[in-house]
């Protein structure tokens, strides 16, 4: 599809014979071998976590001159717009999500739409303003016994014949599209799923005073994404590029979890878990985990991640040169391109390009950096800025040219 004539919209031509013939699923796998492809990959919605707020996305396509009412919704917690086919060619997107469909029953009172998810946990978002769905009931709160935990209504994982239409999905991503596939999880990341089932005071009480509990919780959820993983990369783990896990550990500031409780409970689990995948599929595992996070980048490369999302730039110790230097030779970066925070959002252009420029010199160079926001383009961001973006990834984001 040839990219719509709009006056914002002015591809780079090609630099090079290299740029030229690359197809966008070598260049990501080039990029994650760290090694440089023609320029870096660009992604858009192929991730819950790389994606665009519903309003912004129908704002995007109306700006691009593609039909832009009623956009799908790809997560209901997050509102995301559904990165369709046409929009991802236009902004040549390198990348395209795969996963299992589980979208909940939304209902509605007079004041708010609610829906609970497989977990039994309930969100809400207020009709009034809402941009997002919240927690507001959490099946695990307050105090329980052992019983509870062996009572309650653990989830079922999907069997294999409702995983199996993921390998058509995938097969016809790499032959039609030629673009690179992530795979998704169904769950979030093993502490969060705790976190959302206990609730966060209860989670957080028992970290400290009750960690037995805590441990037994996560088993439970281990097993569950085992279970899962199996039956995925029994059917198409020949065929998968990148698979997704995810787990928040950080705030602005600081971590969430001492670092201590993360390698006593948390840390062995992820090991047990990532070698797994590994061992049944040559897929890079794609963590994402938001915030200061610094320290424990070192934890999380010694259990197997390959790729580190979002990048959160803004939070505390997460300068992207240094970032670089210092774990760039044994992790790709996927995301940090623009500062979601306060300047993607901002009323400026130039500050837009000033930014991705900057990000591009500190994570392009030698390969292992996919290109896209840190974490989703969020609902005010307007058109133009996510242009401004684009267009200087083009420009800049191109290999063989001379660095400053």
């Amino acid at each position: 599809m040839a990219v719509p004539q709009d006056p914002m919209i002015k591809p780079a031509p090609p630099t090079s014979r290299r740029q030229s013939a690359e197809g966008a699923r070598q260049r990501v796998l080039t990029a994650l071998d760290h090694r440089e492809p023609d320029r870096v990959p660009f992604d858009l919605g192929g991730t819950a976590i790389t994606g665009i707020h519903v309003r912004a996305c129908a704002a995007l396509r109306s700006h691009l001159g593609l039909p832009s009412s009623d956009v799908p919704i790809a997560d209901p917690a997050e509102q995301l717009g559904l990165v369709e086919d046409d929009l991802a060619d236009a902004l040549g997107v390198d990348v395209r999500g795969v996963g299992f469909a589980d979208l909940p029953s939304v209902t509605e009172t007079p004041e708010e739409f609610r829906y609970w998810d497989k977990w039994g946990i309930g969100w809400r978002m207020p009709k009034d303003g809402g941009l997002y769905f919240d927690m507001f009931k959490h099946p695990l709160a307050g105090d329980i016994e052992e019983r509870d935990l062996e009572q309650f209504n653990w989830p079922g994982v999907p069997t294999r014949d409702e995983l199996a239409p993921m390998r058509d999905a995938i097969q016809r991503i790499h032959e039609e599209q030629g673009r690179a596939v992530v795979v998704d999880s169904v769950c979030w990341g093993l502490m969060e799923t705790v976190a959302g089932l206990r609730g966060y005071e209860g989670f957080y009480s028992d970290v400290a005073l009750n960690p037995d509990r805590v441990g037994r919780m996560l088993d439970r959820i281990l097993d569950w994404k085992l279970s899962y993983w199996e039956r995925v990369l029994d059917l198409c783990g020949d065929t998968i590029d990148v698979v997704k896990e995810a787990d928040d550990f950080a705030g602005q500031h600081s971590l969430l979890i001492s670092p201590d409780a993360y390698r006593r409970l948390v840390k062995p689990r992820q090991r047990e878990l990532f070698s797994y995948i590994h061992s049944r599929s040559s897929a890079r595992i794609f963590f994402h985990s938001c915030g200061a996070m610094r320290e424990l980048i070192p934890d999380l490369i010694e259990v197997g991640i390959d790729v580190l999302n979002p990048v959160q730039v803004s939070a505390a110790r997460m300068d992207t040169r240094e970032l670089k230097a210092q774990f760039g030779a044994e992790l790709s970066f996927w995301g940090g391109g623009v500062d979601t925070q306060r300047i993607l959002c901002g009323p400026s252009e130039a500050d837009v390009r000033d930014e991705v420029r900057r990000r591009l010199d500190d994570l392009m160079p030698g390969g292992g950096f996919v290109f896209s926001a840190v974490h989703n383009v969020q609902s005010d961001v307007p058109p133009a800025n996510i242009i401004a973006m684009w267009e200087t990834l083009r420009e800049y984001g191109v290999y063989e040219r001379e660095w400053d």
